[in-house]
């Protein structure tokens, strides 16, 4: 498996302010600094990581790497005691004068930061279809949930208070689910504006995805909020979808920026 590792302690939303730094030695680069938020880190076998390689031109000074898992003065931290997302652990990871062949830079010098924002553009469709799947699965359950609880003498499924919120979780996520074929489509094509659609399918996806489990939550009431029931994982697992791949504040930004 391959790693992303482009966020840094100090370098999250702002990730062209990063740190690490590959410095050329003859054939080789050398690389020193620190990654953070790193899916699968110390599973992974091979790495993408950004540094820079010219700290005068900011983002146009930064390259892309293929570091390897065995590389040495590669380690790994410990895994991140998280809210969600549980089963795909989540590390630091350590540089510390990793020396690669001159041959593991992607592309030419300095194009790295531009690499890393079109992948993204890809990558963010996919979270978009992670944030629907965990939302489908809060709707089906509580769904089901709703027609077997009784209240009142009759199923809460025949109050309408219920049936309205049933309604809204399944029109907005109808809404994100079109938006994201939408953005996989303009994804597969490599569309002039899949900039605008990959941050659009991914920030209302993830919105959707945290009010859809959130409302599940509620409509099993007490028991929504114990761990014998799974809705409260899935309203767990949703809130990352709002942050990563760039929370969606930043979204918002790439949106207005790339009008379509």
């Amino acid at each position: 498996m391959f790693s992303y590792a482009l966020s840094e302690p100090d370098a999250g939303s702002d990730a062209a302010g990063m740190k690490t730094r590959a410095v050329r030695d003859g054939d080789f680069w050398v690389l020193n600094g620190v990654k953070r938020w790193i899916t699968n880190a110390g599973v992974s076998e091979y790495y993408t990581v950004m540094a820079v390689t010219d700290p005068d031109k900011r983002s146009k000074g930064i390259s892309a790497f293929v570091v390897e898992k065995g590389d040495e003065g590669v380690s790994f931290g410990a895994p991140e005691k998280k809210l969600g997302i549980k089963g795909s652990p989540t590390r630091e990871v350590y540089l510390d004068n990793v020396r690669i062949p001159a041959s593991r830079m992607i592309g030419a010098e300095g194009t790295g930061f531009a690499t890393a924002m079109k992948t993204l553009d890809h990558t963010r469709v996919t979270i978009a279809a992670q944030a629907i799947g965990i939302a489908q699965g809060a709707l089906d359950y509580a769904k089901g949930y709703v027609k077997e609880r009784k209240q009142f003498g009759k199923p809460i499924a025949d109050f309408q208070g219920v049936q309205f919120m049933l309604a809204d979780m399944a029109m907005k996520l109808e809404a994100a689910r079109q938006l994201t074929y939408a953005a996989a489509a303009k994804s597969e094509r490599v569309d002039s504006d899949l900039t605008f659609f990959g941050a659009a399918a991914k920030c209302f996806a993830s919105d959707v995805a945290m009010e859809v489990t959130t409302d599940a939550v509620q409509l099993l009431g007490g028991y929504g909020y114990t761990r014998d029931y799974p809705v409260e994982r899935m309203m767990r697992d949703a809130k990352i979808t709002q942050i990563y791949e760039g929370t969606n504040q930043v979204q918002r930004i790439v949106m207005a920026r790339n009008l379509p």
